[in-house]
């Protein structure tokens, strides 16, 4: 699988005011997340899902955003900082080898993967650290743009999760994506 990674600048075009209409974070989160819980956002660019996550969490809760991109993670500050999140929200360098997150493996509630596994050349790998992240029980959702991920190339990402220890728990629906909520066993 080619890699390739959204170049920031283009990071604004997904993050818009018209994009609540579709992919409201309050309104996808809120079922899964909850006050005090520890997420992670994986690949989240300039924060629009973070920002979300944090808000839903709490003061208490913690947010682990993490990204390839060095700028994202700045903008994403900035943004944090302006809204008054900056501390429920950790920003974390990903790198060619791994999420970087090895320190929270067992302690993490809720991972947030949107738009973004398409990217990923190691899908196996990828999900591998994404599952040892998680408590058992917690979940995953994985979200997939339908113009770049075939209902095919979904379901063989679902089964290189479930390999992982993650079983497909629901199918939520979610505007022009292809969507699983998996969970830890």
């Amino acid at each position: 699988m080619k890699e390739h990674v959204c170049p920031w600048w283009l990071s604004y075009a997904f993050d818009n005011p018209l994009r609540k209409l579709f992919h409201s974070p309050p309104r996808l989160l809120a079922p899964y997340v909850r006050p005090g819980m520890t997420c992670v956002d994986l690949g989240c660019g300039r924060g629009y899902f973070s920002l979300g996550l944090a808000r839903l969490t709490g003061p208490a809760g913690r947010v682990f955003a993490v990204d390839r991109q060095e700028k994202m993670l700045g903008l994403l500050a900035r943004r944090a900082a302006r809204a008054g999140l900056e501390g429920t929200i950790q920003t974390s360098l990903a790198g060619r080898q791994g999420l970087g997150l090895e320190r929270l493996n067992g302690q993490v509630d809720f991972i947030l993967c949107f738009w973004m596994l398409h990217e990923v050349r190691a899908r196996a790998k990828f999900l591998a650290q994404a599952a040892a992240l998680l408590k058992p029980g917690g979940r995953l959702m994985l979200t997939e743009p339908r113009v770049h991920v075939s209902l095919l190339n979904f379901e063989q990402s679902l089964e290189v999760a479930s390999r992982t220890g993650l079983e497909v728990e629901a199918r939520p629906q979610v505007a022009m994506s292809r969507c699983a909520l998996l969970r830890q066993l």
